[in-house]
């Protein structure tokens, strides 16, 4: 089996992801894209709960059966991306790690990076103005996507200012509103 795994804040999960996830499962005959929402972030906090955080994912994955939404880094430990690849190699099959040029620009920093990256096979999705050097041994297969300029940040201002962002998937709008969260209210 190939897995990939997709980890981030998801706070909110936006169609961007799901592209990203589709494209990449498209062209490396992924199996299965694991969604894992951080509960602990060690580089930033999240706005919505966790268990917000992962329903929301668990909406948005109901658009393709190779997304599957995963609690592996769920629990009040710091979410290092080297104790969920060590779960999910644990599984079985080869494992793939979805990751932004940014952060991948950025690998160094993590915590046992040289571990990480023995452990996996990157897609690095590139975006205008991030490069990035290869560490040593790192296998890497970029996914050139269309550039989505989404932001997490800018939607939960406009979903704040009770606008529906087009970049969320309809089903996880509705849930953020439903609950109020990011201070959402419909105008």
């Amino acid at each position: 089996m190939r897995t990939a795994i997709f980890g981030g804040t998801f706070d909110p999960i936006h169609n961007a992801h799901l592209v990203v996830a589709r494209e990449a499962a498209d062209k490396f005959s992924l199996d299965r894209v694991l969604f894992i929402p951080a509960a602990n972030p060690p580089l930033k906090e999240a706005g919505a709960s966790y268990e917000d955080r992962y329903r929301m994912v668990e909406l948005a994955c109901a658009a393709d059966q190779r997304f599957v939404p995963s609690r592996l880094e769920e629990g009040k430990e710091k979410s290092y991306s080297i104790y969920t690849i060590e779960r999910v190699k644990a599984m079985d099959g080869e494992v793939f790690f979805i990751i932004g040029a940014d952060a991948f620009a950025e690998i160094r920093s993590w915590y046992r990076w040289k571990d990480v990256v023995q452990a996996v096979a990157f897609i690095v999705v590139t975006r205008p103005g991030h490069d990035y050097t290869c560490p040593d041994g790192a296998r890497v297969h970029r996914l050139e996507t269309v550039a989505l300029p989404v932001s997490s940040s800018e939607i939960r201002q406009a979903l704040r200012r009770g606008v529906t962002p087009p970049e969320l998937p309809e089903s996880v709008a509705n849930y953020i509103f439903d609950r109020g969260l990011y201070s959402a209210c419909r105008k």
